[in-house]
């Protein structure tokens, strides 16, 4: 594994080799050490915990970090080419992790420079770092990620979380509920590419009676910044607000995700009862993230 661009350049291999590594760094069983070694953390569109948990899962390596937050302050504004400001960058960093509202910037960055590329999110494409995360969440609150109902609410049309997580999980023998306006319903290349692979999904418009069989309840925000049309956006905010009530007769076993940040998708009720797992969650982003760096700078 060069670069991480998306959930699908990983076999399932791949990502066994990712969790276990992650689970040995939680544990202390393994303790990188990355001193001396850089990530350039290229971040275009804002960000909190994916850059923090990056920044984070560096430094407990014993690496170092450089960010570069937007491009207010740099040579882009006095014309510089993306391919130029990229190849800088390699120039001072052992690998380079990247947030951009432009869909396909990673991989395109990942084509010239020489050292590994993050995709850290690409548009309303792909995230597949918080899909990593996302596994090792369910993992260790499920003991397993083969045959499990798993809903994803929300944005499904341009949440980027929930587009690597499905391509994730179709490996697994999961069965999908997809929750959602008709607006922002999961896109089509999606859904195909679950047909093919014959993964069960159900496509449903509310979450009432629809979530009691779940494993897992992954919830997303309508994201305001997608939209080009502010109406558009008015139209279904606030579409799916989960209340610790709706909870009731689920499953024992049912976690409550969702990647952050939250709105008012998710009551603030949620936060103490025992199925909610959203800031674990968070937590995980650093073991994960750490795991892949380490991997990806050719540890084992």
């Amino acid at each position: 594994m060069e670069n991480l661009i998306s959930m699908r350049d990983l076999t399932k291999a791949d990502i066994k080799k990712l969790l276990d590594t992650a689970r040995k760094i939680e544990s202390g069983e393994i303790l990188p050490d990355l001193e001396r070694k850089v990530a350039g953390l290229l971040f275009f569109e804002p960000s909190t915990r994916t850059m923090f948990s990056f920044d984070t899962a560096m430094k407990r390596m014993n690496g170092q970090t450089i960010i570069m937050s937007g491009t207010k302050n740099t040579s882009a504004k006095k014309g510089e080419s993306f391919a130029d400001t990229l190849r800088t960058i390699a120039q001072y960093a052992d690998i380079i992790i990247m947030r951009s509202p432009i869909e396909g910037s990673a991989r395109y960055a990942s084509e010239v420079v020489d050292v590994p590329v993050v995709n850290a999110g690409d548009g309303a494409n792909q995230h597949p770092t918080q899909a990593l995360l996302d596994l090792y969440s369910i993992q260790k609150t499920q003991g397993t990620l083969e045959n499990l109902k798993i809903g994803l609410v929300g944005d499904l049309r341009f949440g980027r979380t929930v587009h690597s997580l499905a391509q994730a999980l179709s490996i697994y023998n999961t069965e999908f509920k997809f929750i959602s306006p008709k607006f922002l319903q999961m896109p089509s290349y999606i859904k195909e590419d679950l047909k093919e692979k014959n993964v069960k999904f159900t496509e449903y418009l509310d979450m009432d009676g629809n979530i009691d069989d779940l494993d897992i309840l992954y919830v997303t925000r309508i994201q305001r910044e997608r939209f080009a049309d502010p109406e558009d956006y008015e139209k279904v905010r606030g579409t799916y607000v989960l209340q610790k009530s709706m909870l009731e007769n689920v499953k024992e076993n049912l976690k409550v995700l969702h990647p952050l940040p939250r709105v008012d998708e998710i009551s603030t009720d949620v936060d103490d009862c025992k199925h909610a797992y959203y800031f674990q969650q968070a937590k995980n982003g650093v073991y994960t993230r750490e795991a892949l760096i380490h991997i990806l700078l050719g540890g084992e």
